[in-house]
C-alpha cells in the first residue's frame, strides 16, 4: 500500500508474517510526521520486527526526528524490534548532532537496530 501524505511523504508498508517493512520517501517534516506514527504504531501490536527503510528520505526536521523517537519508545513498550536501514549521510549526521544516534543500541552498515 502506498499513500501520499500531504504530498511530502510517501509511506509504503509491506507485511510478511510477523515482520513489516516500511519504505519512506520524501520529507519527514512538521505536518506529516504524525501520519508516519499513526500508520506504523498499529503494526507493533502484531509484529515482532519493523524495518524502516529510509533510503528515499530526502529531509527530516525536528518534528520528523521526534516522530522517529516516538516510534522508538512505542516499539520498546511493545517489545518490538525496530530497525532503521539505509540512513543517508544527512540523517545520520543529524542524529549524531542531536545525540539521538547514541540512544539507539547498535549502529551497523545496514542501519540502526533497536531490540527490546
Amino acid at each position: 500500500m502506498s499513500e501520499p501524505v500531504a504530498n511530502q511523504l510517501q509511506i509504503e508498508i509491506m507485511r510478511d508474517g510477523d515482520e513489516a517493512v516500511v519504505h519512506l520517501s520524501g520529507k519527514l517534516i512538521a505536518g506529516v510526521s504524525n501520519d508516519l506514527y499513526t500508520q506504523v504504531r498499529p503494526l507493533m501490536e502484531d509484529s515482532r520486527r519493523i524495518v524502516l527503510d529510509l533510503s528515499g528520505l530526502d529531509y527530516a526536521d525536528s518534528m520528523g526526528l521526534g516522530s522517529l523517537v516516538r516510534l522508538y519508545v512505542s516499539a520498546r513498550n511493545c517489545r518490538c524490534e525496530l530497525v532503521f536501514v539505509n540512513l543517508g549521510k544527512r540523517l545520520r549526521a543529524l542524529l549524531g548532532v542531536t545525540g539521538l544516534l547514541s540512544v539507539f543500541s547498535t549502529v551497523g552498515e545496514q542501519g540502526i537496530h533497536m531490540k527490546f
